[in-house]
């Protein structure tokens, strides 16, 4: 489908990659990968022609339909979703509109024997049959299918795109990739801001329906539930490994072995050669042979080695003061805004030491109880933070907050204190901000850099609360590790929020469930999370029925599944989440309106307390109106909010 040759990519003379030739087939999934900075996204925005490359050809036929999800999406905040939707046929609508000229013209002419006419009789028959072969009369009905597939309802099709979060903007422009079903599709980082379920959902539909796949990501069970091919950009070379993701390692550690054993050896005839050039470089008898050692010196082309294991990150976080037992306690904690309840009775008591995930899908909470810990925002209840306690945030948009007319180097010793100022240089290397690196603006950083230099930040003071919110979005996959094994390596508390199944395993000994407005308590790491709620995904927490009154027996070993007995039980988890998914929208477009009204109401408030508006009778009535309009939307919340826990 797309054949690359001979492709060469600078910047500022600088190499990013050289001489890259691949090719990608149908049914391709190939999984790109290379520290942050070796040209991933470059090399997306090539292939779909939005970046001219220094050299080399992209070849792409003229046939082919690319279709690409770059990292950082805009949307236009004037149009609806459906609005949205519909720019993915945007073609069709020009070909209809071709149609229907032509048509026009048709019927207006008498010339009916003539060369032109009978042309254009061809070209409309032409342009029909193209049009009907589109399926182009079902265009609103696949926006519907698609739309609700990814999670909407019909009432938020005509909502603006600026209502909703990262996370189900990312679903809009999914859905219109989706839509124009492209021959090859380009995905940088689709599972950034994504909760588990819509990544589920993605892994699904790009294994089983998509044609062509090139996705970068830094989500390591995803891109290798996905994968059947890695394109590795490393040294400024693309190789081909034509494996999954975690063959690749394997291969990937064999062959850099490979290449320090060959580097290694060189290094040594190199050193033989300037040895005996050396030795013998004024004897008479020994010139020829001296010409002929410092040709074969120039000769040699020096072996590479990856750097990317060279630079890897050595995290440690500094000492700290001992926290007190209990770091963290909350008794009858309740958040609501207005009458819409986030969650209600949550009793958690957090030991020093533990690390605990907090999971479930997006909006049950999970960041909201973090910024109550931290007292960003007033809740309903007890929640104590223990004594002694420094605290080390690192929010989901942590990296955006960093100042860009900065230099690397400029942000960290301006938070730098003490000694650890003379150790500055040294952090940043471990952070792969060695060299001139440490002079780049912060402007001009990809999402992975930012992150690793906020992350820097957090190092920098002891604390003995680690709260960490999506802390591995945009972090490639070694820092990932090494972020792991610090935290891991941690003496105080850690709370993770985390989508990341994979970042999670052998971290984390307690589980935190949120959803439905309750937040449930499970011992033992992710995976013993998922058992004890007989799934394999975390992507099933919403559809599967939770069964306290009869939890399964450890000692008794669980029965294999028939393949029918599979299939059914997943066509009834399909028809249970379509029926939570409705009842979940639904609650939430009834709490949509609740806060409109109740919005409305404070302004009514403040306009009557104003003696000039006393008598006016067009403020009293509408306060009356929207007030009655409030209790009884109140009323069908509740009874859709009974509903919901049902089906929860």
């Amino acid at each position: 489908m797309i054949s690359v040759e001979g492709l060469s990519v600078e910047f500022s003379a600088k190499p990013l990659f050289t001489n890259a030739s691949f090719v990608v087939n149908d049914r391709d999934r190939i999984a790109l990968v290379g520290k942050n900075g070796a040209g991933k996204s470059t090399l997306l925005k090539i292939l779909c022609g939005m970046q001219q490359p220094t050299g080399g050809v992209v070849s792409i036929p003229n046939d082919t339909t690319i279709g690409y999800l770059p990292q950082v999406m805009i949307l236009q905040d004037d149009t609806t979703v459906r609005e949205e939707a519909q720019k993915a046929f945007s073609h069709v609508h020009a070909l209809k509109e071709r149609i229907d000229r032509m048509n026009q013209e048709l019927s207006e002419r008498t010339d009916y024997e003539s060369d032109s006419y009978l042309s254009l009789v061809e070209r409309f028959t032409q342009e029909h049959d193209r049009y009907m072969m589109m399926g182009a009369e079902n265009c609103e009905a696949e926006i519907e299918r698609t739309l609700i597939g990814l999670g909407f309802v019909r009432t938020d099709f005509e909502r603006p795109t600026s209502e909703f979060s990262g996370g189900w903007r990312m679903r809009i422009e999914l859905a219109k990739i989706l839509l124009q079903k492209p021959d090859v599709l380009l995905l940088d980082e689709p599972t950034n801001h994504l909760d588990i379920e819509s990544i589920q959902w993605l892994e699904q539909f790009l294994a089983q329906s998509a044609k062509a796949v090139v996705l970068v990501s830094h989500d390591r069970a995803f891109i290798n539930h996905v994968s059947n091919r890695t394109l590795e950009i490393s040294c400024g070379h693309i190789i081909d490994y034509r494996v999954k993701y975690d063959e690749y390692v394997v291969l990937r550690k064999e062959r850099r072995e490979q290449q320090l054993r060959a580097y290694e050896n060189q290094q040594k005839e190199i050193a033989d050669m300037r040895q005996f050039i050396e030795r013998f470089r004024y004897q008479a008898t020994k010139a020829v042979q001296v010409q002929q050692k410092i040709k074969q010196l120039e000769k040699i082309v020096p072996i590479e080695v990856d750097e990317v294991d060279n630079a890897a990150m050595h995290l440690k976080f500094p000492p700290c003061l001992r926290s007190g037992d209990y770091p963290v306690i909350c008794e009858g904690v309740r958040k609501a805004y207005g009458e819409h309840t986030v969650f209600s009775q949550v009793d958690m008591t957090i030991k020093r030491g533990e690390k605990v995930a907090f999971v479930g899908k997006n909006g049950e909470g999970k960041s909201t109880l973090v910024k109550c810990i931290m007292g960003e925002i007033p809740f309903d209840g007890n929640l104590k933070v223990g004594h002694n306690i420094q605290i080390g945030y690192f929010a989901q948009n942590q990296a955006q907050l960093l100042d860009e007319s900065l230099t690397v180097f400029q942000t960290i010793d301006n938070v730098a204190k003490g000694d650890i100022r003379l150790r500055i240089n040294d952090i940043l290397g471990a952070f792969m901000f060695g060299g001139e690196a440490s002079d780049k603006k912060v402007k001009v950083l990809s999402g992975g850099e930012r992150s690793r230099l906020a992350m820097i930040r957090l190092l920098l003071e002891p604390v003995n609360l680690l709260i960490l919110d999506e802390p591995t979005n945009h972090l490639d996959m070694p820092s990932k590790d090494v972020l792991k094994e610090a935290i891991k390596a941690f003496d105080g508390t850690a709370i993770i929020v985390s989508h990341d199944r994979e970042f999670l395993d052998g971290l984390v000994t307690k589980v935190y469930e949120f959803g439905g407005g309750k937040v449930r308590e499970h011992l033992g790491g992710i995976y013993d999370f998922l058992r004890s709620k007989q799934i394999s995904e975390l992507s099933e927490l919403q559809r599967t029925p939770s069964s306290p009154s009869s939890p399964s027996t450890p000692s008794s070993p669980s029965t294999p599944s028939t393949p029918s007995t599979q299939k059914n039980n997943y066509v009834e988890h399909k028809e249970q989440q379509k029926r939570l998914r409705k009842a979940e929208r639904a609650v939430e477009e009834s709490e949509r309106k609740i806060s409109d009204m109740e919005r409305r109401l404070k302004e009514l408030d403040t306009l009557l307390m104003d003696p000039v508006n006393a008598s006016n009778m067009e403020l009293v009535t509408e306060y009356t109106s929207v007030k009655k309009a409030v209790d009884e939307e109140v009323e069908r919340w509740e009874k859709l909010s009974e509903e919901l826990e049902q089906l929860t």
